[in-house]
């Protein structure tokens, strides 16, 4: 590596990444990576195409960006699954914060459902590892809680994709969750309601009967 590459970035190369970033996170969402351009980033990011390409490589570069920062902030929940903590307030709490992302990261989700959809070419690798790691690890735990009778036995790794499924649906399909709530139920009131709800389907299908 030389010596410039080593050189700390200045506030004005770390603002200016960061307008870039935010541009494509809208453009990806939009277009999938497929479908954006470089031309069209720089746009959105008010910019020229050669000044942005001073801060990024390539499209490529970009969205590896992103998809990254998106996995570190979805894991985040998964990483604070405590194997002695009681399994139904972590698992409350797993589906709370999975509820508050999909509130709070629409455009990330769908970035992530897009790249899914298209094989997975550019995040495999990070799915394979980084990922599968950590869902094994969670899984034990999980497993752990079934062996001391704290929960009903169930597959773990569907729990986790169940969990993953009904929350990021109100992220990825929000505007049909809307449209057949209707405008007196599309409010931010809709995620509490959801909550509750997921809270009450999991919880009862995991108490321990008898």
């Amino acid at each position: 590596m030389d010596q410039a590459a080593r050189k700390p970035r200045t506030r004005i190369q770390i603002e200016k990444r960061e307008l870039i970033l935010e541009a494509a996170l809208e453009i990806f969402a939009q277009h999938g990576f497929r479908g954006a351009t470089i031309d069209q980033i720089a746009d959105a990011a008010g910019m020229s195409k050669p000044n942005l390409l001073y801060y990024f490589k390539s499209k490529d570069d970009i969205h590896r960006t992103l998809i990254q920062r998106l996995l570190d902030t979805w894991l985040a929940p998964l990483r604070e699954i405590d194997d002695i903590g009681d399994p139904v307030t972590e698992l409350r709490s797993y589906i709370r914060r999975k509820l508050e992302m999909a509130r709070d990261y629409p455009r990330e989700s769908r970035l992530f459902a897009n790249e899914i959809l298209q094989g997975a070419p550019r995040v495999l690798p990070m799915l394979e590892g980084e990922l599968k790691t950590l869902v094994d690890e969670k899984v034990e735990i999980i497993r752990g809680w079934m062996r001391a009778g704290k929960i009903a036995r169930t597959d773990p790794y569907h729990l986790i994709f169940a969990i993953w499924a009904t929350t990021q649906h109100y992220a990825d399909f929000d505007v049909q969750v809307r449209a057949v709530l209707g405008p007196a139920r599309d409010g931010e009131g809709r995620f509490e309601d959801a909550a509750r709800f997921l809270e009450q389907l999991f919880v009862e299908g995991l108490r321990v009967k008898g």
